[in-house]
């Protein structure tokens, strides 16, 4: 399992993936609800682990410090498909030995990156995924948004950061939102 820039030495032993729905109820005058459905919202990925060994302490402080870090990152996992997330909780479940260290974690799927990579034919754009439009370092280029793109896979298809991304493009907005043949700036 992967996060970010840290590896896991191995896999933790328990790894579960929660779905979440959001739920509104409406009181009825005289008596009732009615529930309506707000659709899905995030996925909570969480499992336990140990790491053992003598630099089993010295591992789960590498751990805490990617925890430490801001921002989601891309959560590789060998069975459920790689998305990005949020470290959410990191949890010591009994007191660490230098040798032994039993932990917790979760991991709360970033919404807004469209429920995980999933890599999109282009039409005209040649096998392999190479795209004419992305100069060399991807400088300076003025991407144009094609349907199903977000803000977030566009900066990952041009390697810049997400908050760069928007800083450059003041006329979007709302990074929610945009639309096929609106023109981005990539920094």
């Amino acid at each position: 399992m992967r996060y970010k820039d840290y590896t896991w030495p191995h896999n933790p032993e328990s790894c579960a993936v929660e779905y979440r729905r959001q739920i509104a109820a409406h009181k009825i005058p005289l008596g009732g609800w009615y529930l309506q459905d707000l659709g899905r919202t995030y996925r909570i990925f969480r499992g336990e682990g140990t790491f053992a060994g003598e630099r089993a302490y010295e591992e789960f402080q590498t751990l805490a410090e990617v925890f430490d870090q801001t921002g989601p990152g891309l959560l590789v996992h060998p069975v459920w498909r790689t998305v990005s997330a949020y470290f959410v909780t990191l949890e010591l479940m009994e007191e660490p030995l230098p040798d032994y260290v039993r932990y917790r974690f979760s991991f709360w799927e970033d919404s807004t990156a469209s429920g995980g990579l999933v890599e999109v034919p282009v039409e005209g754009e040649p096998e392999g995924g190479t795209d004419p439009e992305i100069p060399a370092g991807g400088w300076g280029a003025v991407h144009t948004v094609r349907k199903g793109e977000t803000l977030w896979g566009i900066a990952w298809r041009y390697g810049v950061a997400l908050t760069a991304l928007i800083a450059a493009n003041p006329q979007i907005k709302n990074p929610n939102l945009i639309y096929p043949g609106d023109q981005v700036r990539i920094p």
